[in-house]
């Protein structure tokens, strides 16, 4: 098994666990020594991924988020407007989703987490690469959105609501 491929499983090892991964367990199930493990790890963080060292063993950090879908309906003129609303408030547009009558259900990853991505995505719709998938369905459209707690969410759903940007949802 080559190093690259021991580093994504020591990854998954550690992250499905309900507890603590030893450095001596990953040792031997890899068949190696403790001293490569400890190496790897060291190359896991480096490609940034938070692994937390304790007396028990190895466990890996997932920042918290929590995430909800927004209805919204806004004019090419508000595209800016309402991304920077969400992105200003500490949520991340993961992704822009329509329901088309003919097409059905399409989807769209976006992953717009601040203002210089927003300015990105803006750049590449006025450059004529595309338009907004919000167009085919009269403006009417959904996000998902990520942040870091229900209170951060709820701030941008009332962001977006004072924008008269949110259609309320029953």
């Amino acid at each position: 098994m080559q190093g690259t491929e021991r580093r994504e499983q020591i990854i998954h090892e550690i992250r499905e666990s309900t507890a603590p991964v030893s450095g001596k367990k990953l040792a031997a199930l890899y068949n190696v020594s403790r001293q490569v493990i400890v190496q790897d790890i060291a190359l896991i963080r480096a490609a940034g991924y938070d692994i937390l060292s304790t007396n028990r063993g190895y466990i890996l950090q997932t920042p918290a988020t929590v995430s909800r879908v927004f209805k919204v309906n806004h004019t090419d003129e508000q595209l800016e407007e309402e991304l920077c609303s969400i992105v200003d408030m500490g949520g991340c547009v993961e992704n822009v989703m329509i329901n088309h009558r003919v097409y059905g259900h399409m989807e769209a990853e976006l992953h717009i987490n601040s203002r210089r991505k927003v300015m990105e995505f803006i750049g590449d719709i006025k450059s004529g690469k595309s338009s907004p998938l919000k167009n085919i369905t009269s403006n009417y459209h959904y996000h998902k959105v990520s942040a870091d707690s229900e209170e951060t969410l709820d701030m941008i759903e009332e962001v977006l609501r004072q924008k008269e940007i949110l259609i309320e949802t029953a």
